[in-house]
């Protein structure tokens, strides 16, 4: 498991966090497809807190993409780099999230967020933060639609209906199994929404949740119990 600091200049306060949201925000990519559902690998991050030992790990899972099987896994572990405020949640995970990607033996593919790309209240999530910062390709796939609205897609896994922000489309409300709640897939960087929706869908074969999501969940909270033990 790799140690972090707090990077040396990283944002304290509320108006410096949105200052840097504004700045990297110009650089997201939106009109690349990124790559094909079912190549190469792709790679799950998740994280987990315990904020009374001012811990933050996080997780990175490499899956091949065609089979689902792990290719390669990394931890990080580090202090909490950031308070909770809605909206700015990825200045408390990025720097945990980035040491375990570099950790990874392999090159991680496509990257899947547990949250929110473009589907944020500044258009710009987890996944366009952490798009930007690698250059990798990246999408949201989130449990909740945040305070976006959409309308109740089509029952069998597969539908899906927009998810707005008045009349624009942020992402997309997507069924990934019959009759079950939908999840939210927003474009992070370097990807389509088509393409982040057509990536869900192949990571879902069994369950709600994306296997990346699945797989990385489980392992940062193992390794928080590790490393509060």
């Amino acid at each position: 498991m790799t140690t972090v600091d707090i990077p040396a200049g990283w944002p304290a306060t509320e108006d410096q966090a949105r200052a840097v949201q504004d700045e990297l925000r110009e650089r997201v990519v939106t009109d690349e497809p990124g790559p094909p559902p079912r190549t190469r690998h792709v790679t799950g991050v998740d994280v987990a807190y315990d904020d009374e030992r001012d811990v933050v790990v996080a997780a990175a899972v490499v899956l091949d993409a065609a089979s689902l099987t792990v290719v390669a896994e990394a931890t990080a572990v580090g202090r909490v780099s950031f308070p909770y405020v809605p909206g700015l949640l990825a200045f408390r995970e990025i720097p945990t999230v980035l040491a375990a990607l570099e950790a990874l033996p392999v090159p991680p593919g496509l990257v899947v967020c547990d949250g929110y790309g473009l589907a944020h209240p500044r258009r710009f999530g987890l996944a366009s933060h952490l798009g930007v910062l690698t250059g990798l390709p990246t999408i949201g796939v989130a449990k909740n639609p945040f305070t976006f609205t959409y309308d109740d897609p089509g029952t069998p896994r597969g539908s899906a209906s927009p998810l707005r922000a008045d009349a624009e489309e942020v992402g997309r409300a997507l069924r990934t199994r019959d009759a079950v709640k939908p999840v939210f897939v927003s474009v992070g960087h370097r990807v389509t929404l088509d393409n982040a929706c057509a990536h869900t869908l192949a990571l879902t074969p069994e369950f709600r949740l994306p296997e990346t999501t699945r797989r990385a969940d489980a392992l940062c909270r193992r390794a928080l119990r590790e490393a509060t033990a």
